[in-house]
């Protein structure tokens, strides 16, 4: 059973360095994007540890063992009856590559699978992707200002609304909960991206998704946490019910380094520096 479910956003790539809207076009992470992916995995590796116990009490021939001749054994009753034993983590990406970057980043160093799913897959946004928002201006300043007003302009140019985004993104997540509706808590860790990431957690709220200030964007690789009840009152509930525990969260390290630009000795002499998005 889902009793808790983090939402990861992707790190940085060439085209967030750019303020190109990226949508569904494929586009891996740059190296300040891996770092910023890193930094976050190594962060929520450690709060998630006990996901490590988790996979080595069910698999127990994967916990390492001294050579024969070796005073003790490796206790594996203790991986056994670790409370950690009793949950189960799954991690779950969208297939688009920056997304599974992220995952892996996280995963691997819990030795925990990587599962890929279309359903989380970014806002489309259409004939848009791939432009700046200079560009956009450019073609049609009144569909933008509509955009920045969030009052649906975009639309015409084929990209997703907000709310079509939240649902299809709700719709995943409730899905992806009833595929894991066993007796083992569960927490479930979904990668992905920040309009979908957004969009999905208003509409699990029931807030607008095009509340101007509903819920502020998710930087690059922080995340959320909701909490999923199962029952209302002491009954079983219709659907879960979602409670955000955190939103936009990074990695301790993000107060003191340059996050968006990452450490001095990754960035080359023709990389660009990060600059704000202004609308």
């Amino acid at each position: 059973m889902i009793d808790e479910v983090v939402m990861l956003r992707h790190g940085r790539t060439p085209y967030n360095l750019q303020h190109r809207l990226q949508g569904q076009i494929d586009v891996p992470l740059d190296i300040v994007g891996q770092w910023q992916a890193d930094q976050s995995g190594y962060a929520l590796a450690g709060r998630f540890y006990w996901a490590k116990v988790s996979r080595l009490a069910a698999n127990p021939g994967l916990i390492a063992q001294p050579p024969a001749d070796a005073a003790k054994r490796t206790d594996l009753s203790q991986y056994a009856e670790a409370p950690a034993a009793r949950r189960r983590m799954v991690v779950i990406s969208s297939d688009l590559y920056r997304a599974q970057q992220t995952a892996h980043a996280f995963a691997d160093l819990l030795g925990l699978e990587v599962i890929c799913d279309a359903r989380l897959r970014e806002r489309s946004f259409g004939q848009w992707e791939g432009l700046t928002r200079e560009q956009i201006k450019t073609i049609d300043a009144e569909a933008y200002a509509s955009w920045k007003r969030h009052t649906g302009g975009e639309t015409r140019y084929g990209v997703e609304s907000r709310a079509h985004v939240g649902e299809r993104g709700a719709k995943a997540v409730r899905e992806l909960i009833a595929e894991y509706a066993d007796d083992t808590p569960t927490t479930m860790m979904l990668v992905g991206h920040g309009s979908w990431i957004t969009a999905t957690v208003a509409n699990l709220l029931e807030l607008n998704p095009d509340g101007m200030n509903a819920l502020g964007g998710m930087r690059n690789a922080c995340w959320c946490r909701l909490k999923v009840r199962h029952t209302l009152n002491g009954q079983p509930a219709e659907q879960p019910l979602f409670e955000l525990e955190e939103y936009n969260t990074a990695p301790a390290i993000a107060g003191s380094a340059d996050w968006e630009n990452g450490p001095a000795d990754l960035r080359g002499p023709n990389m660009p520096g990060w600059r704000p998005i202004v609308w």
